[in-house]
């Protein structure tokens, strides 16, 4: 193939690698300028105005986090989004690297490095950067049903109460989906024309709990340079979402109460009342009625936002779900990172299937990210997954055997000391609920 028309700027702090790439890259493209710093980044950029930027992850010797790199991507991407950016790096961070391509960057390339896939990867780069491409819809906060039988069951559940102004209460696993559910719960809602606000409640100081949830009059304090309007208002005639309600100190939560049962917020450093028209939803991880029996959590204020309860249950409880939710990942992702990938194979799957899930469709949702930027086939495999295999996990099983121990004894008295629990007792085992329930069948317990 001859050479292909397009600018390639390289950025690298060795002097080597530098004059390397000077030879090889004006063999494959039209133009190839190379600089030893970022700091004449952002000038080159203006003058050469490339197409694709190669950058080095490291510019100081004693520094090999990769901060500089991921800092001029960024950059890159405020000045010139539509310049494309392969990673360069000698060091085969796999973090490092998903950190990158989530910040934007086309692909990485590790030193020392392979001239064809190189080549190959800019390429691919420079035609990226001459597509003229339509936005799509966001499919992130796409709600997946499934094929559970407790997922139809919320579904139908929300169909009942989307149109009406109930105030929800979401429980579940972190990674489940919280708040997923409440964007889908608002949008079908007669509220939909009107804003979501969504506020992570168990994240804001104590020192601007009220500020940021009711607002503030200006001089109120310090730095109140103006009138701000708080959540509550900014979600006037729509829905507040207060995520991770649990986590909201006791002492904050009867200002809480107040503002919900009267519907009215006063900001701070204000006299007035403001009346708001809010549809609530609320979400946590937490068992809030554990925490009401233990005197953690106002009782008033549970039952006011437990109208309707909805408790989303983790992915290792709908197991039929795993392998198409991953399949809608691996479509996301290959899209995004350029991966001509057409599947997970039945390795792959098998250990999707055997994997315990602590951290549930968020989990899965990273797993497939990071396999599809490492994948180098068609087919997404076992290796790139990451993580051990069905067989692997029944293998433990047999090591956690005590001598003079069988098989079937070990798994009856992990259930006794369990009380019956499934999970607790594979947890205990040291193998996933699928293997351990396979147990449980083989022996008919």
């Amino acid at each position: 193939m001859g050479v292909r028309k397009g600018k390639v700027l390289v950025v690298d702090d060795n002097a080597g690698i530098r004059k390397a790439l000077e030879i090889l890259l004006p063999l494959h493209f039209g133009e190839v300028r190379t600089i030893p710093s970022p700091v004449q980044l952002v000038s080159t950029i203006g003058t050469f105005r490339p197409d694709v930027i190669l950058l080095d992850m490291n510019f100081n010797t004693d520094i090999n986090t990769g901060n500089e790199g991921l800092y001029w991507i960024n950059e890159i991407k405020r000045i010139a989004p539509d310049i494309e950016v392969v990673l360069f790096t000698a060091y085969a961070d796999v973090q490092l690297a998903v950190e990158g391509m989530k910040r934007g960057a086309f692909d990485f390339i590790v030193k020392p490095w392979d001239n064809d896939k190189l080549v190959a990867i800019l390429k691919a780069a420079l035609d990226k950067s001459r597509k003229v491409t339509k936005p799509s819809a966001s499919t992130n906060t796409d709600m997946y049903w499934g094929e559970s039988p407790r997922m139809l069951e919320i579904k139908h559940q929300l169909e009942k109460i989307a149109p009406t102004d109930a105030t929800v209460l979401i429980t579940g696993e972190n990674g489940t989906g919280k708040d997923v559910l409440a964007r889908e719960i608002h949008e079908a809602s007669l509220r939909n024309g009107k804003p979501m606000v969504a506020v992570d409640a168990g994240a804001i100081t104590e020192t601007l709990f009220e500020s940021e949830l009711f607002g503030h009059v200006k001089g109120a304090f310090t730095d109140a340079h103006a009138d701000h309007a708080g959540k509550f208002e900014q979600a006037d005639g729509g829905t507040l979402f207060l995520d991770e309600i649990g986590n909201i100190p006791l002492h904050l939560q009867a200002k809480l109460l107040r503002a919900i049962q009267n519907r009215s917020i006063i900001r701070v450093g204000g006299t007035e009342p403001i009346p708001v028209d809010i549809r609530l939803i609320c979400a946590t991880n937490k068992d809030l009625g554990r925490l009401v029996r233990e005197g953690r959590f106002r009782e008033d204020l549970y039952y006011r936002i437990n109208t309707v309860h909805i408790e989303l249950p983790p992915l290792r409880e709908r197991k039929e779900d795993i392998i198409p939710l991953a399949m809608r990942f691996l479509k996301r992702y290959a899209e995004k990172y350029h991966r001509p990938l057409e599947g997970i194979d039945a390795s792959a799957q098998a250990a999707l299937m055997a994997h315990s899930w602590s951290g549930n469709i968020r989990e899965l949702q990273n797993c497939i990210e990071k396999a599809v930027i490492l994948s180098d086939g068609s087919m997404i495999g076992r290796d790139d997954i990451g993580f051990e295999t069905s067989q692997a996990l029944a293998g433990k099983l047999h090591e956690t055997m005590p001598d003079g121990y069988d098989e079937e004894r070990l798994v009856r008295d992990a259930m006794t000391q369990c009380r019956g629990n499934i999970s607790a007792a594979a947890k205990m085992l040291g193998v996933s609920r699928p293997t351990f329930y396979a147990k449980l069948k083989k022996y008919g317990l």
